[in-house]
């Protein structure tokens, strides 16, 4: 049976529910066994083959209630949303500076969140982040223009960019949304889907290579991210009153996403793959090539690995599935996962695979308990084999063996590098993400002047693209009187730490991150030196004010999580190339105390390491239980290092530039020289030197 499903009748949608019948005891060969959590309408096929065919039947029209699964309220405020409309068009007309509960869960499907300053007392101060929806990291110029203007116009003044490859805004009010938005969609942008439960902004390696691989990703990334686009329009309702601001979509995308040969679409709705409902929570997909792990491909939903031949032609993808990085704090049951190997398919069939895995994931996630909604829950419960036979119903065909690859390195694509096609690109580090005050103005002078797109990258820092090589000088020139210096001038410790934002928007920190960090990694630098590391070692950190990962501190090396006001959990583990995750070390340590754990850890690293063993490494060949005892036990190093003294300003001409320089980046002349010599002289002992 097949039901239309054309109205936009709030009322009429809620009054007319259909809801698929669960089977119990079918055959792997027959029918997928469905677990419907929710309200929606039944599925039919044209397909005669009845093992790939998913089975449904309406439920009377007053089904007995007392039979019906728990939904949390969040379903429910989509059930009753008219896609995701109602209520919040009529909340973004009130006077009020806030929406309500209803209207705030529905604006993170257009690509927001309500938020309030809790660092001012008294009255809430409402305002609005807004994140953009970039695939690959991709900003055409224009884009990346108006997001500056919209910064200084109805921001805070800074952009920061995202560990998805966004962009995000802050302090927007709410009288000023739909200015913002319709700007953002005028200039080739969009923030529909950056937020809420459907698929996020999709990731692939931002460096704009011309190698095949390379650009084959970047097209799969684009092409998986308009089939998982919603098409109900409801966001262009919302901010350009219908218009529809979008380019053609490529018709293989077209093809996959009306595809209903395996049961995978709502017949005539107009959200064929989300249907009323959306999926369970938010989902993320990220796209590579080997080696190449600078998306963290393991903490993504869906991780697909394009595989070439001999002479690099793309053949096909390896499929990874049920990465996640989300935990709640003192409840077990909630946990970070790796992604784990569900097969291979043709390059043919991706777009098909992908729908298939999202189809599984909307109709069997939890939708009762939204801690438990993504699909790394799903795959823990059910386990690979069975989650690869349902999934494999919806794409109609088995997956192949996986294919062996190389190791993964990370790779962060900072300083200049060869495009292949003649042009140049310079990729640029921020510390955290935050571009504003002359930073951000000498970027908008440079991205202007020469008419550059730019892309983000997953770990938040911009790449600046096809620069011509005459453009090189001056432009290295500008950035460096802006402070945005050269990697081997950057703090290698700086390089590859992240933080989430936090306090004082984000309504989930519990502790800082984001304005902590900088401290922090002054503090971890002055515990290296204490213990004798060398200035070019490093490891990587990560920091968020609260569990939820956004930063993805669960593959760090050293991984702190916000567990209390000035108190954060410690997390060992990881590995630089971000394949092995990190366990819980200790709980509850102040900020004030951090160096009496990491003293320990870091001189023992240094004395018991094994030949180039990364401290994630070493960490856990050692084992807590023996790292804990050292820390206990520890009083101080048995040695310290020998310190030496230079004198490195012979004149004063010298010494006030270096100064100038130095202030940029809230350090002393002498602070910053030392980094250049010690810089100089590591890259002349690794045969780097020019």
């Amino acid at each position: 049976m097949t039901t239309a499903f054309g109205t936009t009748n709030a009322a009429v949608l809620k009054d007319s529910k259909l809801q698929i019948q669960t089977f119990h005891g079918l055959k792997s060969s027959g029918s997928v066994p469905l677990s419907r959590n929710v309200n929606v309408f039944s599925v039919s096929s044209s397909s005669s083959s009845s093992s790939s065919l998913i089975k449904a039947v309406s439920t009377p029209v007053k089904p007995d209630t007392s039979s019906e699964p728990k939904r949390s309220k969040v379903e429910i405020l989509k059930e009753q949303s008219n896609f995701i409309r109602y209520p919040l068009n009529e909340e973004l007309l009130t006077d009020a500076p806030n929406i309500n509960e209803a209207a705030t869960q529905l604006i993170k499907f257009h690509g927001s969140y309500q938020q309030a300053n809790r660092d001012e007392r008294g009255p809430k101060s409402y305002s609005f982040m807004l994140r953009t929806k970039n695939p690959c990291g991709k900003v055409p110029n224009q884009l990346y223009l108006t997001m500056d203007d919209l910064a200084d116009q109805f921001g805070i003044g800074t952009l920061r960019l995202t560990t998805r490859q966004t962009f995000q805004l802050h302090g927007v009010l709410k009288k000023d949304l739909k200015t913002v938005m319709s700007s953002i969609i005028r200039s080739m942008g969009s923030t529909l889907g950056a937020c809420g439960d459907l698929n996020r902004n999709v990731l692939a390696p931002a460096a704009p290579f011309a190698r095949k691989d390379y650009v084959f990703a970047q097209e799969t990334a684009d092409n998986i991210a308009a089939l998982l686009t919603p098409q109900s329009g409801f966001y262009y309702d919302m901010w350009v009153d219908g218009e529809k601001v979008m380019s053609a979509e490529p018709p293989e995308v077209v093809e996959a996403r009306n595809d209903n040969s395996h049961g995978t679409n709502f017949p005539d709705s107009p959200e064929p793959i989300y249907g009323t409902q959306f999926l369970p929570r938010k989902f993320k997909i990220a796209v590579t090539v080997p080696t190449d792990n600078s998306v963290d491909i393991l903490t993504n939903d869906i991780g697909v690995v394009v595989v070439t031949d001999a002479d690099g032609e793309p053949q096909g993808f390896n499929i990874y599935v049920g990465g996640g990085m989300g935990r709640t704090h003192r409840l077990e049951t909630t946990f970070p996962r790796l992604a784990e190997p569900l097969g291979y398919v043709p390059k043919e069939d991706i777009l098909y695979v992908v729908k298939a895995i999202v189809v599984t994931q909307r109709e069997n996630g939890r939708r009762d308990d939204r801690k438990y909604s993504r699909m790394k829950y799903l795959i823990s419960s059910w386990g690979i084999e069975k989650f690869r036979s349902v999934v494999e119903q919806y794409y109609g065909r088995k997956f192949e063996p996986f294919r062996e690859l190389p190791g993964w390195e990370f790779k962060s694509y900072l300083g200049w590098n060869e495009q292949g096609n003649g042009g140049l690109f310079c990729g640029l580090h921020v510390d955290n993400g935050r571009i504003g005050g002359t930073m951000k103005k000498t970027l908008r002078e440079i991205i202007e002047k020469y008419n550059l797109n730019v892309r983000l990258t997953p770990n938040q820092n911009i790449i600046l693209c096809d620069i011509r090589r005459a453009w090189k000088r001056p432009i290295t020139t500008a950035l460096a009187q802006a402070g945005l210096l050269h990697p081997r001038y950057v703090d290698p410790l700086n390089l590859t730490a992240m933080a989430c934002p936090a306090l004082p928007l984000c309504p989930l920190a519990i502790t800082e991150a984001e304005r902590g960090i900088p401290d922090l990694l002054k503090r971890v630098r002055a515990v290296f030196e204490k213990v004798g590391l060398k200035y070019s070692e490093s490891v990587v950190i990560r920091v968020t004010g609260c569990p939820n990962g956004c930063a993805r501190p669960y593959m760090a090396e050293l991984g702190l999580v916000g567990d209390g006001p000035n108190s954060y959990q410690i997390w060992l583990g990881g590995t630089p190339n971000q394949t092995s995750l990190a366990k819980c070390f200790l709980n509850k340590v102040k900020i004030q105390d951090l160096e009496n754990v990491l003293e320990p850890l870091f001189y023992y690293w240094r004395r018991k390491r094994h030949t180039k063993e990364s401290f994630g490494s070493f960490t856990n060949r050692m084992g807590f239980e023996k790292l804990k005892d050292l820390v206990d036990k520890w009083e101080g190093p048995v040695e310290a290092p020998a310190r030496f003294n230079l004198k490195l300003f012979a004149d004063k001409e010298t010494y006030e530039a270096m100064d100038e320089l130095a202030k940029l980046q809230n350090k002393n002349a002498h602070e910053l020289a030392m980094e250049v010599v010690r810089n100089f002289v590591a890259a002349q002992q690794n045969g780097k030197g020019e």
